[in-house]
């Protein structure tokens, strides 16, 4: 027999999981909504034609491929094939491995449909195949939100007021990190490997995880020269306030357009988000690189204060990600919420609401056929004013379903015999402090 398991990086939830991680994602929609984003879904595979390419050499790797149906090896000399070729003829199907992507997709296919700038929210699992860690898995959702047809950076902002809104509904204290790919390629340009962008995006993208000096590592293999490396130090030291952090770019790129254009717009960013009252601490980090290629302006990443974990949000702006799919000039901003992540610091800081723990507010226990319908009539008012509540279907001894109600957390039983019955009362017990009262039903939901 063989033994039941579940693949790696994969998990089963629990009743009161669900119950925490619907309360994760109904409170991150209650805000998406109230910024008047509008929901969509796209499908789990997507053709890899639409996936490659698009997350960077590493983002490749971690693509879930599917095998094509059928017998896909007839007529295929697999030993003359290099393993991209035996690629594109074994698996022409991938799982999403964001929710952009598939949105890029979505939003050109669908175009005469959408009034822009088209503002979506998703909320659906995406597929990576990495090694799983704390806080990292193979299967995970994420919660998406995107503006796609305005450049303007009031979207940016809003995007940072929604994060800061999320998070204080979590009672969740945050950093917002942000920086812009322009900034990056300023940096690029004045130490003289410009064509190097990706590479240098990609490197520094792990300062957190490797250090400065494996990043350093990993730029000379890639290409850098020691001199340019060595002049980006100052880069990797950078300290002061936003404004100091802006005046000291401002002077390093005076020869350089596009690293003074990223300074403008984070600069005029900062002054939205000042203008909007929003809390969070936002900070500037211009290491922030988010190696996925599509990026071209503002990126974001949000970091849970006191908790030991990776980001748990992030995003940025990308300006011609449907111009891959035919449809050009289409700029776009968005962010992405880590729900896997978020529910590992709301555990670790023992922020979930009590009452997730006890979805089932009653029991009516079960005496006898007489007694069981007159348990079904107050079971029904109950359910008729929205309180959780059952009755337990067996006529069992009294004591299995006094324990079926502690095994279920439920915090009062309502009793029903004879005696009751004839006062037209119930009587309610608080499973925690004993207390037991002789009530009307009406007064029972009431009281709840």
């Amino acid at each position: 027999m063989v033994k039941p398991s579940i693949p790696k990086g994969t998990r089963d939830f629990s009743p009161i999981e669900m119950g925490r991680r619907n309360y994760i994602f109904d409170t991150i929609r209650k805000v998406f909504k109230k910024h008047a984003f509008l929901p969509i879904e796209t499908p789990s595979m997507e053709n890899l034609s639409t996936l490659m390419g698009k997350y960077g050499e590493e983002g490749d790797r971690l693509l879930f491929k599917v095998l094509n149906s059928g017998d896909f090896k007839q007529g295929v000399d697999f030993d003359k094939l290099n393993s991209n070729q035996l690629t594109s003829k074994i698996c022409e199907k991938g799982l999403r491995y964001d929710l952009t992507v598939p949105f890029a997709r979505y939003v050109v296919q669908h175009q005469a449909e959408l009034a822009f700038p088209f503002k979506r929210f998703q909320m659906q699992p995406v597929w990576r195949a990495d090694r799983p860690q704390k806080g990292r898995y193979r299967e995970f959702y994420q919660c998406d939100v995107d503006v796609i047809g305005s450049n303007s950076l009031l979207n940016e902002a809003e995007l940072m007021q929604m994060t800061d809104e999320i998070f204080k509904a979590f009672n969740i204290p945050v950093t917002i990190k942000v920086n812009n790919r322009k900034i990056l390629s300023g940096i690029a340009e004045v130490v003289g490997e410009a064509e190097k962008l990706t590479d240098i995006c990609t490197a520094i993208d792990k300062l957190d995880k490797i250090g400065k000096d494996k990043v350093c590592e990993e730029l000379l293999e890639r290409g850098l020269s020691q001199q340019a490396i060595d002049s980006m130090e100052p880069f990797f030291n950078f300290s002061g306030n936003n404004n100091e952090k802006l005046s000291q770019l401002a002077q390093i790129f005076a020869s350089s357009e596009i690293g003074t254009k990223g300074i403008s717009e984070i600069r005029q960013m900062l002054a939205y988000a000042a203008q909007l009252g929003i809390d969070a601490d936002i900070e500037i980090d211009i290491t922030l690189a988010r190696g996925l290629n599509y990026y071209t302006g503002a990126i974001f990443e949000v970091k849970a204060q006191n908790v030991s974990i990776g980001s748990i949000s992030g995003g940025g702006r990308y300006d011609d990600l449907t111009g891959i799919f035919g449809l050009k000039n289409m700029s776009g901003v968005g962010i992405s919420y880590g729900a896997e992540r978020i529910y590992d610091v709301l555990n670790e800081l023992n922020l979930f609401p009590d009452d997730i723990n006890t979805p089932i507010k009653a029991l009516f226990l079960n005496f006898g056929e007489q007694e069981e319908l007159y348990a079904l009539k107050g079971l029904q008012v109950l359910r008729n004013a929205g309180i959780a509540s059952e009755l337990y279907p067996d006529k069992a001894k009294i004591g299995k379903q006094m324990t079926y109600a502690n095994a279920k957390a439920i915090p009062f039983v309502i009793m029903a015999g004879a005696d009751e019955m004839a006062e037209n009362v119930y009587t309610l017990k608080d499973m925690n402090s004993g207390e037991q009262q002789k009530l009307k039903i009406d007064d029972i939901a009431k009281r709840f």
